[in-house]
């Protein structure tokens, strides 16, 4: 028998899961929630396998924070998330909250139980498009973590009219206006241009002013 507790805000919604998942021989709803809060306080008194939760409720990460808390005390239970949001950033969060799977409102109730049933038995059905984004991501996390690192090998080596000019380029400065403000010539910013493109591995200098942007690291200019 797989226990359940369902969060969700909505009373129409809450109540129709409440008895698709009472109907089934399977499956017992143990306590029912209307609130992050609620879902909380519940999970620590009442003996569970698995929380159905929405994720937008008293606030739009409601469900989300209550997910954390509760795996943070009871890492051995199931969170499936339910809710309406199906964007790449919403998916992403959720996961990372350490959700098992994450249904999308308003599926047919045989997907529901499906997906229920098979995270119950410790094959949760991920979707395959879920599985691209968190591939996706990590494959992005990875290659910033490489980014990164080369960044901070080719900063160091670095002048200090180098790090100046990179500045100015993060500034929008054209090579025009910074030979005004450096008080040089054109060419003389072109050469020391061709040298940040060199130590950086850009071809233009409009990849450093991104890659310097992407990383987060423009304040160390």
């Amino acid at each position: 028998m797989i226990r359940i507790l369902v969060a969700e805000d909505f009373d129409l919604i809450r109540e129709d899961l409440v008895d698709t998942l009472s109907a089934q021989e399977d499956m017992r709803v143990v306590g029912q929630a209307a609130s992050g809060a609620e879902i909380t306080a519940l999970a620590d008194t009442t003996e569970c396998d698995l929380i159905l939760m929405d994720i937008e409720m008293e606030t739009t990460t409601a469900g989300i924070k209550a997910a954390e808390t509760i795996l943070d005390r009871y890492p051995g239970l199931m969170i499936i998330f339910l809710t309406a949001h199906e964007t790449e950033n919403m998916i992403l969060t959720s996961m990372g909250a350490g959700a098992v799977d994450y249904i999308v409102k308003g599926c047919p109730d045989e997907e529901l139980l499906l997906h229920i049933r098979s995270a119950a038995a410790g094959r949760p059905m991920i979707d395959a498009k879920i599985q691209n984004m968190v591939l996706k991501e990590y494959s992005r996390l990875r290659s910033s973590e490489r980014s990164l690192l080369f960044f901070i090998n080719s900063v160091g080596k670095l002048t200090s009219a180098e790090r100046d000019l990179v500045r100015l380029l993060l500034e929008g400065k054209k090579v025009r206006e910074i030979a005004e403000i450096r008080c040089v010539e054109q060419v003389t910013v072109k050469t020391q241009i061709k040298g940040l493109l060199r130590k950086f591995g850009c071809s233009r200098t409009k990849d450093i002013v991104e890659l310097i942007k992407e990383l987060g690291v423009a304040h160390l200019f």
